[in-house]
């Protein structure tokens, strides 16, 4: 349900700034844009704003939080970014907003090029039209310059090295909205497309990758700054040989995202790299695929057949038995909740790995991430159990409970 009154009050709420919550506060929007935070102490002419027509919402104490960014995100709701339909982008959209996520990036996956061009052709059109949920901030593209012996559920087939030629038609189909580029920089040629991605504004990030040590730092000079879902797709930590998920740990300079379904990464990991890390280079994801929220069954996630089963999505053999994980059907507000859980910390410690720490690494943060003066009203209600009440893209309320 969209509000569409170019102002809205909310009082009675629990703010989550980036300095300090305000247990008692109040909000004030103006054409969807952040004008005014304050105590509910300091809210002045109250008759007033019922006479100029702003619309108030009495929060009741609820919880009012910056809107969840995820950066990476295939589909959900059964719909799928692979379909190459603008209204799939549109209907995850929906499903995600009713989650909390207020701007997402589309995220490919491995397929026959003219597949991907066909998906990101459908973002393109998506963006331009506007989406009725969650805001497209451009696109995820994972594969298909990846490494075939870390490939998980990216379908090897199409895995091919990388070309600045492949890429420059990729940007052409996406209208040059191609945000975030996953790479395996030990592949030939993968350096020149690090250059060339970091020349034109993509963020690069580190993925489906057996790269050295050694090769992670070299990607990371060339201006590499993120390490895709660390742990999964990737070789595994050694003593010797820290690879891609060490190098996720050790060099600052890149971000690490976590799935945080406590099937992806171990609990106990994950309260590690949160002590590991500097606080701005955690990134909460979904990898979501279109059957969350369906019932269990059977899917297809690009062109490989998968199950999923009580939480767990993972390819299907072709004889029947279940493979490796196949992204997942989390949800960015189980994601905040399951890391409360497995760090045991507050919630203001972790809502910047969901909300300013991705708008930053792909150069959103001006305007969005958190709850400042002059930014976009992306926000989301909680109740006191954290589940998601309301959600506002722009100060327009795109999903209420």
């Amino acid at each position: 349900m969209e509000n569409h009154n170019k102002e809205v009050l909310f009082i009675n709420a629990r703010i989550y700034t980036p300095d300090r919550i305000i247990e008692q506060g109040f909000l004030r929007i103006s054409d969807g844009i952040i004008k005014e935070i304050d105590t509910m102490n300091n809210l002045s002419n109250k008759d007033e704003n019922v006479q100029r027509g702003i619309t108030i919402i009495n929060l009741r104490g609820q919880f009012l939080i910056p809107g969840f960014i995820d950066v990476h995100v295939h589909g959900g709701g059964g719909f799928d970014v692979m379909s190459g339909r603008p209204e799939d982008i549109e209907g995850m959209s929906i499903y995600h907003a009713s989650n909390g996520t207020t701007t997402f990036l589309a995220t490919t996956l491995t397929a026959e090029s003219e597949t991907i061009k066909q998906a990101l052709r459908a973002v393109k059109v998506a963006m331009q039209k506007g989406t009725a949920g969650a805001s497209v901030a451009g696109v995820h593209l994972e594969g298909p310059f990846l490494n075939p012996i870390c490939c998980g559920a990216q379908n090897p087939a199409h895995i091919c090295a990388p070309s600045l030629e492949a890429l420059k038609l990729f940007q052409e189909c996406s209208g040059d909205t191609i945000a975030l580029l996953t790479i395996a920089p030990e592949m030939p040629g993968a350096m020149d497309m690090i250059r060339y991605a970091v020349s034109q504004g993509i963020t690069v990030s580190i993925g489906h990758s057996a790269a050295s040590y050694e090769v992670v730092q070299q990607a990371v000079k060339l201006g590499a700054r993120q390490i895709t879902h660390l742990f999964n797709g990737m070789n595994p930590l050694h003593h010797r040989e820290p690879g891609v998920p060490g190098a996720g740990l050790i060099i600052d300079e890149l971000a690490v995202e976590l799935i945080c379904d406590h099937i992806h990464v171990h609990p106990d990991l994950i309260g590690m790299v949160f002590r590991t890390k500097p606080v701005d280079k955690v990134l909460l994801i979904t990898d979501c695929m279109l059957a969350s929220g369906l019932a269990d069954g059977q899917y297809q996630l690009g062109e490989l057949p998968v199950i999923m089963k009580e939480g767990q999505v993972r390819l299907c053999n072709s004889d029947g038995s279940l493979g490796s994980l196949a992204g997942s059907c989390l949800t960015m507000d189980k994601a905040l909740t399951q890391a409360m859980k497995a760090t045991s910390l507050p919630i203001e410690h972790i809502l910047p790995a969901l909300t300013i720490n991705p708008a930053r690494q792909v150069g959103l943060d001006k305007h969005k991430g958190s709850i400042e003066l002059g930014k976009d009203a992306d926000l989301v209600v909680l109740n006191e159990h954290w589940q998601v009440m309301s959600t506002f893209v722009k100060g327009c309320n795109v999903y209420r409970l």
